[in-house]
């Protein structure tokens, strides 16, 4: 599992479930989880407020089949991204962007 500290849980589910498409399991005022793939994303409000500023030296890598396609559809639902998708090692591409609170997420896979 990996927990977010986040500033408004209301906008980051939104982000996640309406944007990602990542499938919500759980929520309540303070806490949501999300299925991704093979880890549990939570997203805690206390957390955030605890934590100052939220966003650390961590960033989330989701794999993905088409890093330009999940670029596309992501760009189309609104995500500005830091890089373009881009050949970080042979065959293998990367894009990075951010969630509403500046953790940072990348795309990872082939072209």
């Amino acid at each position: 599992m990996i927990m977010l500290g986040v500033e408004n849980v209301e906008r980051s589910v939104k982000f996640y479930r309406d944007t990602l498409a990542l499938p919500l399991q759980n929520q309540s005022s303070e806490f949501a989880f999300f299925s991704a793939g093979g880890i549990t994303l939570g997203l805690n409000l206390p957390l955030g407020k605890a934590v100052q500023p939220r966003p650390g030296a961590t960033e989330i890598v989701f794999p993905v089949e088409s890093v330009v396609a999940a670029h596309g559809l992501l760009v189309d639902r609104g995500c500005t991204f830091l890089t373009q998708p881009r050949e970080v090692f042979s065959g293998t591409w990367g894009a990075t962007f951010t969630d509403p609170d500046g953790h940072r997420l990348t795309l990872l896979g082939p072209q």
